[in-house]
């Protein structure tokens, strides 16, 4: 069975008791989260939210620079004012260089993405310190907290960047 099966299928269980569809459209805790996309990484469990609790932004690497369309709709039509920003262990993006990915894209599927930055990093804790200060200092950004957090993939613990 197809992966779309298997998801339309548990699409209907869950449908079939479904009771929140009176939540209101902003989030009640009043939080953007910007977390990476690996599928080790269970945003709601992990950090303890529920439906209608929090924005959660994902991208590969759990990328301000690449959230920030999402922060600015988040904080001025739907009233956040705390950012957390969730990067882990283990991740891929430790993994290959701009340079690498755009090689390979450019041998794979015979296109040019020398204008795409796919944000790499070599050190997690110092990409969580990038990317608290870049919103810190972005004018698109209102002034609010912003905390930084490592989740560790081996333990499930997130471990606050300072």
């Amino acid at each position: 069975m197809s992966v779309a099966k298997e998801v339309e299928a548990a699409n209907s269980r869950y449908a079939a008791s479904f009771t929140k569809g009176d939540l209101p459209l902003p989030p009640a805790r009043k939080v953007a989260i910007i977390a990476c996309m690996d599928a080790r990484l269970d945003t709601a469990r992990a950090l303890g939210l529920e439906e209608g609790d929090a924005h959660v932004i994902r991208n590969a690497g759990g990328r301000a620079t690449d959230a920030l369309r999402s922060i600015v709709i988040s904080q001025q039509l739907l009233g956040t004012r705390e950012i957390i920003i969730v990067h882990h262990t283990d991740c891929g993006m430790l993994t290959f260089t701009d340079d690498a990915i755009r090689t390979k894209v450019r041998t794979d599927l015979h296109q040019n993405v020398d204008h795409i930055a796919f944000l790499p990093f070599g050190d997690v804790k110092q990409s969580v310190l990038d990317d608290v200060k870049f919103l810190a200092d972005s004018p698109l950004v209102l002034d609010v907290p912003i905390t930084g957090y490592i989740y560790e993939v081996e333990t499930g613990k997130i471990v606050k960047v300072e």
